[in-house]
């Protein structure tokens, strides 16, 4: 079940976050981006969803924010012990919907670049490069998915995720 997260999730989402992007930090130098969010507050701001499984547990999570024009996936993660397992997929999925929802015709992303893991797996769902650039002191790659119906023009355009 994919259901906004509550202040009492907080925990369980840094120790997700803390635990999936932990293996990037050799790659990357420093912790990524989403490593220093301040979660309170994201989580406040409504902009969080987690999938909780039948036991209760939050298992993942991702951070939608939206845009005039778009619905930027700002962070995706699965626990580790948890990957493999169709989480992320439904993440994707409910993303999708929430923009639907929302009446957006596209989904950004961004990733660093040291991810090619995940930039190629963004790739397999359709998303494709929109560019490249250092910002906030990260080498990122900048992607964009247009969803069915959608007619929006793609410029340069820039997105978050797994930062």
């Amino acid at each position: 079940m994919i259901r906004p997260a509550k202040p009492e999730d907080q925990p369980a989402i840094e120790a997700i976050v803390a635990a999936a992007y932990a293996v990037y930090i050799p790659r990357i130098g420093k912790p990524p981006g989403p490593m220093l969010d301040d979660y309170a507050a994201v989580i406040d701001a409504g902009a969080v969803s987690v999938f909780e499984d039948p036991g209760g547990a939050v298992a993942g999570l991702i951070v939608l924010i939206a845009k005039p024009d778009h619905l930027l996936l700002d962070n995706i993660a699965v626990r580790p012990d948890r990957q493999g397992r169709g989480i992320g997929r439904a993440l994707m999925t409910f993303a999708e919907q929430e923009a639907a929802r929302r009446r957006v015709g596209e989904l950004r992303l961004y990733t660093h670049e040291a991810m090619v893991e995940n930039i190629a797996l963004y790739r397999r769902l359709g998303f494709v490069e929109t560019g490249r650039g250092r910002e906030r002191g990260y080498d990122r790659v900048f992607m964009t998915k247009k969803l069915a119906g959608s007619t929006a023009s793609s410029a340069r355009q820039r997105g978050g995720a797994d930062r």
